[in-house]
């Protein structure tokens, strides 16, 4: 059974830094690119960053370039991003997943939960 479990989320100022974590088990981590996602109310769910299975490649939203960066362990299975400068908009709620490195969300197959990111002004 393939779990995928994001942690790390919480509330901070504007201009404020947050360290995401996903974890995945039950599968060959190292096989698959993890992505990470976030949808705000009433919005759709938007790629943020993609990592390739050996960190070689990396895709980024025009949004956050810059100012997140995605990295992985594959020793740890883990999947971390940074988020630095962070602003309102970010604010929604983050989800890790594994599949192919791509923006797409039909691109992955196994998905988190989600951990909620909120940004006050």
């Amino acid at each position: 059974q393939v779990q995928v479990v994001e942690s790390g989320g919480g509330e901070v100022q504007a201009g404020g830094s947050l360290r995401l974590s996903c974890t995945a088990s039950g599968l060959t981590f190292s096989r698959y690119a993890m992505g990470w996602f976030r949808q705000a109310p009433g919005k759709e769910r938007e790629f943020i960053a993609a990592i390739s299975r050996g960190s070689s490649s990396t895709l980024y939203a025009e949004s956050v370039k810059g100012r997140f960066t995605i990295s992985r362990d594959n020793a740890k299975n883990m999947v971390y991003l940074q988020m630095n400068s962070l602003k309102p908009e970010d604010t929604a709620v983050y989800y890790c997943a594994a599949g192919s490195i791509a923006t797409r969300t039909n691109a992955y197959d196994y998905w988190g939960q989600g951990t909620q990111v909120t940004v006050s002004s």
